[in-house]
Formats: structure tokens, sequence, C-alpha cells
């Protein structure tokens, strides 16, 4: 594993019953790399980055994490995770709290951060996110759009080594899926390590370093946006994107 590599996933495999989602995957994501995850609706996609986080236990393979197989025996999963931000595509805020208090009670509860640094940070990120004017709100007061932004904002407060985009768009109306996305592109560019489940197509064409294409529960084609968009190589590869490129 090289040492820019902050994630590497070998021979993964996900079953539900008899049904498997995720067959033989290999993976590996490099420090400040950004990769988009594409592809039909039940081609493993969502079961994929569920399971990098062990929010779905793989039936079998390694992930390795900064050189230690997490899904060893005795391996610490909860601080695994504390390494992870990920972000949903319903937005998973807690309606009772404001904004504040939705970004800072993880990093209170899990990191055991003070009450003013938590703040710090989170007024930080939440101006990072284009949210910082709306700290008293609470989520039913706010936009789709907004408390995806919010959702951003919470994942960064914990200092991820890599964010997990799961279709962060899929639940918006159409006139906010632009201003969640430019915040994820404004994060692209400062150099966070991300990984982005999504069916906006021209995004991760304009985003990606490396795109992938999965079906039937395989990664079956990856490369550069251009190589992957201009000159796939696989024939499921190009029925797929001939729906979305003209």
């Amino acid at each position: 594993m090289s040492e820019h590599t902050i994630l590497e996933i070998d021979h993964l495999k996900k079953t539900f019953g008899t049904n498997e989602v995720l067959r033989d995957i290999h993976l590996k994501i490099n420090q400040g790399e950004v990769i988009s995850i594409i592809g039909s609706s039940g081609s493993g996609k969502s079961t994929l980055l569920r399971s990098i986080n062990l929010l779905e236990i793989p039936t079998s393979g390694e992930i390795i994490y900064r050189g230690e197989n997490v899904l060893t025996k005795g391996y610490n999963l909860a601080k695994y995770r504390t390494h992870l931000g990920m972000v949903f595509q319903s937005f998973n805020l807690f309606n009772n709290l404001n904004v504040l208090d939705n970004v800072t009670t993880g990093q209170i509860t899990v990191l055991k951060r003070d009450k003013a640094e938590a703040e710090k940070i989170a007024i930080k990120n939440l101006e990072k996110v284009g949210m910082a004017e709306f700290i008293k709100a609470k989520p039913n007061q706010l936009s789709g759009g907004q408390k995806q932004r919010v959702a951003i904002a919470r994942a960064l407060s914990m200092n991820p080594d890599v964010l997990l985009f799961d279709e962060p768009t899929s639940a918006l109306d159409p006139e906010m899926v632009g201003e969640v996305l430019k915040t994820i592109n404004d994060l692209a560019k400062s150099g966070l390590t991300m990984v982005i489940v999504t069916h906006e197509m021209a995004f991760a064409r304009d985003v990606s370093d490396r795109v992938i294409f999965m079906n039937d529960g395989v990664i079956a084609e990856e490369g550069t946006p251009e190589q992957l968009f201009l000159n796939p190589q696989e024939e499921r590869t190009r029925a797929f994107l001939q729906r979305f490129i003209k």
C-alpha cells in the first residue's frame, strides 16, 4: 500500500441472504483524491459506500485503513468510523436541535471536544458551506439544500480522512441541487479526499479525479473522467452513459 493510500478494499463481498450485492470489489482511495461512483439503481453503489464505513458489515474481504485490516477481529470499529465522514441523501439531522447543536453534538460526544472548541470548529465549517447565518435555526426552518449543507458542515467538523457522499442531491428539489453541488465542488478543490455516489453525470465528469462505473455488483470500469465519458471500453458502460451523454 502506497504511503498516499488511505483505504484499500480487497476482495470485498456483501450478500443479503442469497442476493450477492457486491462481488469481489477492489478499490484504492488515495489522499486528496475525488472519486465518483456511477451506475444504475441496484448496481451496488450505495452498498459499497455503506460497507466502506461499516454501516453494512461486509460478508468477506478486507478493508485496509492505514495498513491495518479493520475487519480483523478485535479491531476498534468505533474509532475507525470516526475517520470517515458520511453525508446521507436524507440529511439525518436532529430535528429538535438547532443548526449549531447539530454540528457540535458529534464532536462533543464522539471526539470529546469541549463545547467552546466544538462551536468554533462548527462555525468555521458552517461559514465554509454558506450556512453560518442560520446557526440558531431548526432543520424544519431550512430548505432541503440548506439542510444538506448543514450535514456537510457536520461531517467536515469531525475532521475525517475521507468524506463519503451517498447520492447527496437525490432527495432535493431540482432548484436546490446546484447549491449543494457547488459546495461539494468547492470542497473538492480544497484537497479533501472524497468518494461520491452520484447520478449527476456532468458533476461527476467535472469534479472527479477518477470515475468508477458499477454494474451488477462489480466495478465494471474505472478511469479518469476523460477516459470514462469520452472513450468507455465496456459495452455496458457505453449503454449506461448513452442516456446522459448526447
